[in-house]
């Protein structure tokens, strides 16, 4: 199975093609960044697509994440993944952020549990928590750190990865041990084009997950009534 996976949803603009028959990437870039994700997704893909010496007609699903994240960023990787689907009629699948930044910590020993962690701004987080096999233990939303905190220390050897690890390290007792911290900003564009291969299409739309309303919101006060 070959797979094209984007991910714009944080602080990265990343796309990459997996080749499941070979077990490898055939190309991969991904770009740091906080904002422009617009401007730069195109000729990343068209990079890798070069890269890689297929078409789009070669591949067999497009993998994307959906969030959370960053609203814009997300939207744009989700409009971008639906558009190449739709013109090259390959399905589409999305897949969480916080499954994409837990996979290569469960993947390296699957023993141990996971929490991953999204800086969610205003002393707050979105976390999931996965237990032993992958399995999830707390599922995904938003909370406050210190709520994050007490639902993680109750699984020994925690360790914590995303942008809100350092956050719950932080406010973490000393006196519960504390596995590891990956403080990654974005997730392993490599690991998102392998849970796009094993993802199923029916069960994984690729619709924004939000987990929060947008700060920004339209004024009531500013529409025009409606004839």
């Amino acid at each position: 199975m070959r797979v094209l996976a984007i991910d714009t949803a944080l602080e990265a603009c990343s796309a990459a093609l997996l080749d499941t028959t070979q077990g490898s990437l055939l190309a991969s870039l991904s770009l740091p960044m906080t904002r422009g994700h617009a401007e730069s997704l195109m000729p990343v893909i068209d990079t890798v697509m070069r890269d890689s010496g297929l078409s789009f007609s070669d591949l067999d699903r497009i993998a994307v994440t959906t969030g959370p994240g960053s609203f814009t960023g997300l939207r744009v990787g989700i409009a971008a993944a639906r558009g190449l689907g739709l013109a090259a009629g390959k399905p589409v699948v999305g897949l969480t952020t916080l499954a994409a930044l837990a996979a290569p910590l469960i993947a390296a020993d699957d023993r141990l549990p996971v929490t991953a962690a999204i800086d969610a701004r205003h002393d707050q987080v979105y976390i999931q928590i996965f237990g032993p096999g992958g399995r999830t233990v707390l599922s995904a939303r938003i909370i406050a750190v210190a709520d994050a905190v007490r639902a993680a220390i109750a699984m020994d050897k925690m360790r914590l990865v995303g942008s809100g690890a350092a956050l719950m390290a932080a406010a973490w007792p000393p006196a519960v041990p504390l596995h590891s911290v990956d403080e990654r900003r974005a997730a392993d564009i490599g690991w998102v084009a392998r849970l796009g291969a094993a993802s199923d299409p029916q069960q994984s739309a690729p619709r924004p997950f939000y987990l929060r309303a947008p700060d920004a919101r339209p004024q009531d006060a500013a529409q025009l009534p409606r004839r």
